[in-house]
């Protein structure tokens, strides 16, 4: 027999999927809104939204989703509230593990694929009352800024099902932009929690790394470019998701010891003054397809609108270093994850040509090579201490092209520059990855035919939350960008 709650009216089920998840969450713990009530308008939204992007893969069972819901609300009865997730569904981008629901990387190999322990992040999320609804869409082994796989197909953006949805969280920023989920996690080694976050019009956050520790994590001394983080339609979102991730942890001795705590609370401070250093191009060295600047510049009049001093900077770092820096120790990364898939002729067929590029040119590195790479990365770490004694923040393009084609696997040139690696069109991402600090995806606005763009805030390390804070200041001016929503009801 079917429940009152379970025949939701269409406006119903619209406005608590309307809802951030500050807002549901408090709706929530006063008893305005049952966890059943939310679980079932989410399950009839994605239901209906859900096949026009193919964000959210691997779902369970809605009677069990629903039961579990049951259970929350049973908890609020007796007076137990879990946190400030507390009933509100949550799909777990699909590299990250969760206990007995399969999480495949997007390759075929580990279709069937079903851990037995959740990943440090989801333990966190689940104790802070998360219901765990599935995965979010990956490109295969989260490579690549274009999340397509044999697995699952592809991702597509919410402003245009024709477009690309980014990577490799691009199955979060779909689902968020598309209202199937009120927050979202994802992870970010070459921009995969900025880039999908730009090409959706939401905010994506890469911490600080060693900020929010992963677990399980069998090299937690050797390489450090990715790192998991929150992902949200507001900074407050994510400054509350980043809470619940963060925060350290005795099986990953470089995770930061700081109370995570701080993130929780409302993201709010005057920023009249501060210096921001707008690299843009970096000197006419990043090819850029044509508009990106423009937008990227109205975004950052916003900020001087609000005192905000803007001025251009160019980092006195070859960017070439970088770049050669950068593929040395990614190629190393991978291939130390993927060789044993790649050694083995039966799995090596069913890798896509990416990864066995990755793996083939990171088995070929010396020693030495990897020494040199690290050296030029301290180099490189050094330079932006000192940028950050001139600039309180630094602000780059968030992606080098808009959305392209989704049928498209990545962009074979920008305004006539051929790209001679498959992720060369993400190389304005990297200074933040190698060096480890916080960079926040702030939506920049949209170009002619409608296609969003971000702009990364660039902190110095462990200063998520003055990188946090500037994008609430930004938020609060940019209601013109942000009033930009897709297509979902």
């Amino acid at each position: 027999m079917e429940t009152k709650q379970e025949t939701q009216s269409l406006s119903a089920v619209e406005e608590i999927v309307g809802l951030g998840a500050t807002a549901l969450s408090n709706r929530i713990a006063a008893g305005a809104v049952s966890c059943r009530e939310v679980m079932s308008a989410y399950l009839t939204h994605i239901d209906a939204v859900n096949p026009r992007v193919n964000a959210i893969v691997s779902r369970r069972r809605a009677d069990v989703l629903l039961a579990e819901a049951d259970a929350r609300d049973r908890e609020l009865a007796d007076g137990i509230h879990r946190g400030w997730l507390h009933g509100i569904p949550q799909a777990v981008k699909d590299l990250t593990p969760t206990a007995d629901v399969v999480t495949t990387l997007g390759s075929p190999l580990f279709a069937d694929a079903k851990p037995t322990q959740d990943g440090l992040m989801v333990e966190r999320m689940k104790a802070a009352g998360a219901i765990i609804i599935g995965k979010t869409n990956t490109p295969e082994f989260g490579l690549g800024s274009q999340t397509y796989n044999p697995v699952f197909g592809t991702t597509r953006n919410a402003y245009d099902h024709d477009l690309t949805a980014g990577g490799s969280s691009g199955g979060a920023a779909a689902a968020l932009a598309m209202r199937m989920l009120p927050v979202a996690d994802g992870s970010d080694m070459m921009g995969s929690l900025r880039n999908p976050a730009a090409f959706n019009n939401v905010f994506g956050f890469r911490p600080s790394f060693g900020r929010v520790p992963q677990v399980p994590a069998p090299d937690v001394f050797g390489q450090q470019l990715g790192t998991e983080g929150p992902m949200g339609r507001s900074v407050a979102d994510v400054a509350r998701l980043l809470a619940i991730q963060a925060g350290p942890d005795p099986r990953v001795p470089l995770s930061i010891a700081e109370a995570a705590a701080p993130f929780a609370d409302e993201p709010y401070t005057e920023v009249a003054g501060l210096r921001i250093g707008w690299i843009g191009d970096w000197g006419g060295y990043l090819p850029m397809e044509a508009g990106i600047l423009d937008v990227c510049e109205q975004a950052l009049g916003r900020l001087e609108t609000i005192g905000c001093i803007v001025e251009p900077t160019v980092p006195a770092f070859d960017p070439a270093r970088l770049w050669r820096c950068w593929n040395t120790l990614r190629q190393w990364a991978v291939a130390g994850k993927l060789a044993p898939l790649h050694d083995d002729p039966h799995t090596r067929d069913r890798l896509k040509p990416e990864a066995c590029w990755e793996v083939e040119h990171g088995l070929a590195l010396s020693a030495l090579d990897i020494h040199r790479a690290n050296v030029e990365r301290s180099a490189w770490y050094q330079t932006l201490r000192g940028a950050f004694e001139r600039f309180d923040v630094l602000a780059m393009p968030s992606a080098q092209v808009f959305a392209f084609d989704a049928d498209t696997h990545w962009p074979a040139a920008i305004a006539g520059h051929a790209m001679d690696t498959y992720h060369r069109w993400m190389e304005v991402v990297i200074g933040a990855s190698l060096a480890g600090v916080p960079a926040m995806n702030v939506p920049a606005g949209f170009d002619e035919r409608g296609r969003a763009m971000g702009l990364q805030l660039i902190g110095p390390h462990r200063a998520d939350l003055d990188v946090l804070r500037l994008a609430a200041a930004y938020e609060r001016v940019a209601a013109d960008v942000l009033s930009h929503t897709p297509v979902w009801r």
